[in-house]
């Protein structure tokens, strides 16, 4: 057989397998059919799950070699236009109602009771400042708070107890929760805005004092340095005087 016999002859074989395993489009056509599997899985998984997922527990769903995050990020973008939307909140994954569509539900879940100033004063520092003792909390809002403000941050589950102080009296610390995340429909505690995003939106007049700044939030589980964990019983108790509830707190 001479050479351009040869080559003929491999020309004919290469027609009759365009999707060999050494090139062509078979690998990249059964990626995309392993990633649209994927897709239906997680969306599946999502739409089932009772509360949001982590992106590891997806993943043990889905065909073998087939990342959570390529599928999820594909989902996400095919849902971007819709009503629902599928998005990433305190490190997992829902679907949600899109944001512009919101106030079609509003009508349908009764009054909301209105959070009073001090609590949403209170919230405010706990996440920008957690772990923070309610002593500290007093310190930065420059008044007391009554013991009511924080029973009912902790009774919407948008804030825990996290430890407690090494310092004299042993001070509960508090912190926020995933449930903060998700309502507030934040990805990550250092999704919230900062000091020229408030300035943005008006909450500071410019006249600040020299040096001010906004800390830079952090939510780690692991407890800090200056940390004890909660003991087992009487946790729930904090040992710290509980002082009359101050005007700003009246209207809770």
């Amino acid at each position: 057989m001479t050479g351009q016999d040869g080559g003929l002859v491999m020309g004919e074989i290469a027609r009759l397998f365009p999707a060999s395993a050494n090139g062509g489009t078979a690998e990249p056509a059964e990626a995309n059919q392993q990633l649209a599997e994927a897709m239906r899985i997680a969306e599946a998984l999502l739409f089932a799950a009772p509360e949001p997922l982590a992106e590891e527990d997806i993943e043990k769903r889905l065909p073998r070699g087939v990342s959570a995050k390529a599928a999820l990020d594909h989902l996400k973008a095919s849902y971007s236009g819709r009503g629902v939307n599928l998005v990433r909140v305190g490190g997992k994954w829902m679907f949600r109602t899109a944001t512009d569509l919101a106030w079609l539900l509003a009508g349908g879940e009764g009054e909301q009771k209105r959070m009073s100033r001090a609590a949403l004063e209170t919230l405010a520092i706990i996440a920008y400042h957690q772990p923070v003792t309610r002593a500290e909390i007093e310190d930065i809002r420059g008044v007391a708070i009554s013991k009511g403000t924080l029973d009912v941050l902790l009774e919407t589950g948008w804030v825990r107890l996290r430890g407690r102080r090494r310092a004299p009296g042993r001070p509960i610390t508090y912190g926020t929760t995933t449930n903060f995340l998700i309502h507030f429909g934040l990805e990550a505690i250092t999704d919230l805005p900062g000091l020229e995003e408030l300035k943005g939106a008006g909450l500071f007049d410019g006249r600040l004092p020299s040096g001010f700044a906004i800390p830079q939030p952090s939510d780690d589980d692991a407890l800090s340095a200056d940390e004890d964990p909660l003991e087992a019983d009487g946790a729930a108790e904090p040992d710290e005087p509980q002082p009359a509830a101050s005007d700003a707190d009246e209207d809770e």
